[in-house]
């Protein structure tokens, strides 16, 4: 059976690892999960992932998770464009999330990357996720 939502199953499978204190989740790989992990990594809040090949054509993500002081570093991640209902932005009425504490994960003509790199580029597009 497909998965209509795989972006927001990582996430759900992210937010889970790090209820019960995993220190490592896997999911299935594709480019835009490759894509949002990256630029979680780059924001630091996971320790680090891999693609690694399960059998001819599939491959699987192990991502490491990141805690500080046993306190797990992602407070909240939640998928805000949906499959049912895509959420566009311009980068002029894009909110800061926190008071710019937390992150939104936009996806870009010019690639996926953060509300902070996307402002500097000055170019919108669908908010993927947001992250604190």
């Amino acid at each position: 059976m497909s998965m209509s939502d795989p972006l927001g199953d990582m996430l759900t499978r992210i937010r889970n690892g790090q209820r019960v204190g995993k220190s490592k989740v896997s999911a299935p790989a594709s480019r835009l999960r490759l894509n949002v992990l990256d630029v979680l990594k780059r924001e630091g809040y996971i320790r680090d992932y891999r693609s690694q090949a399960q059998s001819v054509g599939l491959a699987e993500l192990e991502i490491e998770l990141k805690y500080h002081d046993g306190n797990p570093v992602i407070q909240e991640i939640s998928r805000v464009s949906r499959p049912g209902q895509r959420v566009y932005s311009k980068i002029k009425e894009l909110p800061s999330y926190y008071n710019g504490l937390g992150i939104t994960i936009l996806s870009t003509p010019r690639g996926v990357m953060s509300d902070q790199e996307a402002r500097a580029a000055n170019v919108g597009g669908e908010v993927l996720c947001r992250v604190f």
